[in-house]
């Protein structure tokens, strides 16, 4: 069982994750359609030699991402702070104004299209799952292309080439990041900048629902440094980003082989503890949904993104709890994946009358809670 990093064979089976959606972010218009979808058992191994965390039984041919894939986070005002302070920071310490920027996996666009009015900077956004919308700047312009960065697109010369949560979902990550450094080739002044979940916060903070299939990699500082080191990147900075949930890796073309700097060692420690952890939380969970519905209180999870959905298929609640709450309008009125809760609005939550909210990401408490005191929902929170 091979690394899918650095190809060592000193890996192990360290966590199980049993029957989860394939695809989270697929939603559908009907309870029976979102019932009916296939579930499978994750096994996650771990790397001794580079730290990374990944599936090895990862199957790409599930991964089917069409236009009705949806995992914006933008609709947050609380996520649209951060995406706009990351983007005044790369403009300003890589001074990024009047320059060719290429995103990789650039989603509904909403980064790509920041990025480029902020700066005043070309964009070029790939995609296969781009739906077309209209685009309008007030500075800069935006083109979107529905296919895979490879290769053939060689042409779009980029000063900056970036890409936010993708790497995670890609099945070869060294072949996909030669590939893009084969395409650079000889040029050096091409500042690169991915984005990915932090594998260090899901262990630490027992982050559980962090766990989805479309994930085949979990990256750790240890692992990504060792990805782009041994793909001929230099890593110039890496660093965590939205409270320690993201990480955060940016890197030059480098013309000799580099070498990691960083030693997994220490990662051990906390995986042990996650595995653990990780039965004790969803006993604790269950008992705690068990005792709300013995007091006949209405339960809503708020956040039809993969932590809910992972929440809601993982502990069983098709029949205990009726509704997800999200402010994404693209997935409203649409179906939970494998566990069947209508998605609706926050004012629809409100006509509900839930007497508990369960937070799917503490992140976003605070805007939560202000959603629903606007609407004079007064509820319990529960933290999961």
């Amino acid at each position: 069982m091979k690394c899918i990093v650095c190809h060592s064979d000193n890996t192990e089976i360290a966590v199980n994750v049993p029957q989860v959606p394939v695809l989270c972010n697929i939603l559908w218009p009907s309870r029976e359609e979102a019932l009916a979808v296939p579930k499978v058992d994750i096994e996650l191994a771990f790397c001794h030699n580079c730290g990374h965390l990944f599936n090895p039984h990862f199957d790409p041919s599930l991964m089917v991402y069409t236009q009705e894939y949806e995992n914006s986070l933008h609709f947050s005002a609380r996520f649209q702070e951060y995406a706009e302070s990351l983007v005044a920071d790369l403009i300003e310490r890589h001074d990024l104004r009047g320059k060719d920027i290429v995103e990789l996996g650039c989603g509904k666009g909403d980064f790509l299209q920041l990025i480029c009015e902020k700066g005043g900077n070309r964009g070029v956004g790939f995609d296969k799952s781009y739906v077309p919308e209209p685009v309008t700047l007030e500075q800069g312009e935006v083109t979107f292309i529905q296919d895979w960065y490879s290769e053939q697109y060689a042409d779009y010369a980029a000063d900056f080439i970036c890409c936010r949560h993708v790497l995670e979902h890609i099945e070869d990550p060294y072949a996909y990041l030669m590939e893009l450094r084969q395409i650079i080739g000889e040029r050096r002044d091409v500042t690169i900048f991915f984005e990915v979940p932090n594998a260090l916060f899901t262990l630490q903070d027992l982050a559980i629902w962090d766990i989805i299939y479309e994930h085949c990699s979990y990256y750790s500082k240890y692992s990504l440094e060792a990805l782009f080191a041994r793909c001929g990147f230099q890593v110039t900075n890496l660093y965590d980003a939205y409270e320690g949930q993201f990480l955060c890796i940016e890197a030059t073309p480098s013309p000799e082989t580099v070498k990691p700097t960083l030693n997994p060692a220490d990662l051990l420690a906390d995986l042990r503890s996650f595995a653990q952890r990780y039965e004790e939380k969803t006993t604790k969970e269950r008992e705690t949904l068990a005792r709300m519905e013995r007091e006949h209180k209405k339960a809503v999870v708020w956040g039809a993104g993969s932590k809910g959905i992972t929440f809601l298929n993982m502990l069983g609640l098709q029949d205990q709890i009726q509704f997800a709450i999200d402010i994404n309008p693209r997935k409203q009125s649409m179906f939970v994946t494998g566990a069947g809760q209508q998605i609706v609005s926050p004012a629809d939550m409100a006509n509900y009358e839930p007497d508990v909210i369960i937070v799917m990401n503490p992140v976003y408490i605070n805007e939560i809670k202000k959603t629903a005191l606007d609407l004079g929902v007064d509820a319990e929170y529960m933290l999961v």
